[in-house]
C-alpha cells in the first residue's frame, strides 16, 4: 500500500465514525461502504474536508444474481479523485429498499454527477432525491422497466418495426422466447490478487 493510501485510510476511517459500514483495501485501492442515510453528509465532508474535488464516475450495480450474495440488491458505486492529495477513493452505498431504491443526489456537490445519476436511474431504477432533472437518459420516454436490472428480459418487453401501411414505427410484444445463452463463470477465490501470483 502506498504512503498516500495509508495516510488516507488512517485519516478517513476514524473521521467517518458511524457513517462507515465497512472498509476494504485491495489491489492498492481503498473502498468504503457508507450508510445510505448519511451519504450526502459524508460526500460533503469528502469534498470539503478531505479535498476530493472531482467525481470521476457514479454507476449502479444489481447484485441479485451474484452467487452467495446476502446483502442489499442495489448499490451505487462512486469513484472520487483528490488532485490535491493525488489519491483515489471508491465509495459504495446500498439503498435500503430494493423495491424503491432511493439515495440522496450529489449534483449539488459535483455537477458532473447529473448525467451519471440519470443513467443509474434509467438503467437500474435508482431514484436520486434532490436531483434537479431526474428523467430517462438512454431509453425512450415510454420505455417500461430498467434494462440493467438482472430480472429484465434480455430481449426486452416490446420490439419495434416500421409499418409500411401505417407509415410509422409501431411497438409490439416481443415475439422471441426468452433464453439464457451466456454461461456463468466462477472465478477462483483469490482471482486478481497480486500477492497470490508470485
Amino acid at each position: 500500500m502506498s504512503n498516500a493510501l495509508d495516510t488516507l485510510t488512517e485519516t478517513l476511517v476514524p473521521a467517518l465514525g458511524s457513517a462507515l459500514v465497512q472498509q476494504t483495501t485491495r489491489l492498492g485501492e481503498l473502498t468504503l461502504v457508507i450508510r445510505p442515510e448519511q451519504w450526502l453528509a459524508v460526500a460533503q465532508r469528502l469534498r470539503d474536508e478531505f479535498q476530493f474535488e472531482q467525481l470521476i464516475d457514479l454507476c449502479g450495480v444489481d447484485y441479485s444474481a451474484y452467487d452467495g450474495w446476502q446483502g442489499a440488491r442495489f448499490c451505487v458505486v462512486i469513484h472520487l479523485l483528490s488532485v490535491t492529495r493525488n489519491v483515489r477513493l471508491r465509495i459504495k452505498v446500498f439503498p435500503a429498499d430494493e423495491h424503491q431504491p432511493l439515495l440522496d443526489s450529489v449534483v449539488s456537490l459535483w455537477s458532473v454527477a447529473n448525467w451519471f445519476e440519470r443513467e443509474a436511474f434509467d438503467l437500474f431504477g435508482i431514484v436520486f432525491n434532490g436531483h434537479p432533472d431526474l428523467r430517462r437518459l438512454l431509453t425512450d420516454y415510454g420505455f417500461v422497466g430498467h434494462p440493467f436490472r438482472k430480472d429484465f428480459p434480455v430481449s426486452g418487453h416490446v420490439e419495434m418495426r416500421y409499418d409500411e401501411t401505417q407509415k410509422r414505427v409501431i411497438y409490439e410484444p416481443v415475439s422471441i422466447a426468452p433464453r439464457e445463452i451466456t454461461p456463468r463463470r466462477l472465478r477462483p477465490e483469490h482471482y486478481g490478487d497480486t500477492e497470490h501470483h508470485g
